[in-house]
């Protein structure tokens, strides 16, 4: 009972850290309609700045200026590059989703090549303290985690941006006639996801995790089958998606012996089996919307 107790709760932390990146990839595509890829390269920047700043400047500092910096970044991106990129083609939204896979690209190399072989501390101030619930031990990080997730979902879900965000989602032209500035919301989507990857960073290399790597960022793919869970047009259907995700290779890890029959590596795989076992009975996802249909 005890391991089932350690699996369960250590999926719903893992799922919210998933959900941090996974509210990014769904807010980007509500905005824009670009399926962004950078998240891998946003997430391993924030987690580098703060890896290296925070002797000067503490955690707390060391964070503020991860979040900032990387928020900053991705917002340039959007609105230095992307809206530059397909003009008035219908289809600008797929060659920008394109471009962000080279920008990924670059970003990943160049941070890869800082970090080098090192395992980076981020001098989270949970360090291994632990919190005993009943007969199970938690690790105070992935109880932040959890906190933090729930916050970042009840900001988008209840402030005034957030409204505007799914009211440009839901009818672009009538967002606009009621006084929502589009380009506005859409910069600061990519803001906010940022901001989100940068987090989400510190959660992933916190204890029990041995630090940050050069490969740290591939984490963030994990998300991408959560968002695609939810119907990439869901805040809930990312968290719904993203703790499913969580429990699954939560439970395959803790299981891994019980399942030998599919493979030592089956617990990497899992996230994306789900995946595609839900769409094949919800090709939409979970929470997509059922669009009206004209007779």
């Amino acid at each position: 009972m005890t391991g089932f107790l350690d699996s369960l709760l250590g999926g719903l932390a893992l799922g919210s850290v998933y959900a941090l990146i996974a509210l990014g990839f769904v807010t980007i595509f509500k905005a824009s309609g670009v399926l962004s890829f950078t998240h891998g390269s946003l997430l391993l920047l924030g987690g580098y700045l703060v890896a290296v700043l925070h002797d000067d400047l503490g955690f707390a500092g060391a964070l503020a200026v991860a979040v900032l910096v990387t928020a900053a970044v991705a917002g340039a991106l959007d609105r230095l590059v992307l809206q530059r990129v397909g003009g008035s083609d219908p289809h600008a939204a797929h060659v920008q989703t394109i471009v962000t896979i080279g920008v990924d690209i670059v970003l990943v190399t160049d941070l890869a090549r800082r970090i080098g072989g090192d395992l980076l501390p981020l001098g989270d101030p949970w360090g291994s303290a632990v919190t005993d619930l009943g007969p199970v031990t938690v690790a105070d990080s992935r109880i932040a985690a959890i906190l933090v997730s729930a916050v970042a979902f009840a900001l988008f879900r209840y402030t005034p941006w957030g409204l505007s965000l799914r009211a440009a989602a839901e009818d672009r032209e009538a967002a606009a006639l009621m006084g929502v500035r589009l380009t506005r919301v859409r910069t600061a989507a990519w803001c906010l996801a940022g901001a989100l990857a940068a987090l989400a960073a510190v959660f992933l290399v916190a204890f029990p995790a041995p630090g940050l790597e050069r490969t740290t960022g591939q984490i963030a793919l994990k998300a991408f089958p959560a968002a695609i869970l939810g119907g990439m047009t869901s805040p809930v259907g990312a968290l719904v998606g993203s703790m499913l995700i969580g429990l699954t290779e939560a439970f395959v890890a803790g299981y891994q012996s019980d399942l030998h029959v599919l493979g030592e590596g089956f617990g990497d795989v899992a996230p994306y089996a789900v995946m595609v076992l839900v769409l094949l009975v919800r090709p939409a996802g979970l929470f997509a919307a059922k669009g009206a249909a004209r007779v």
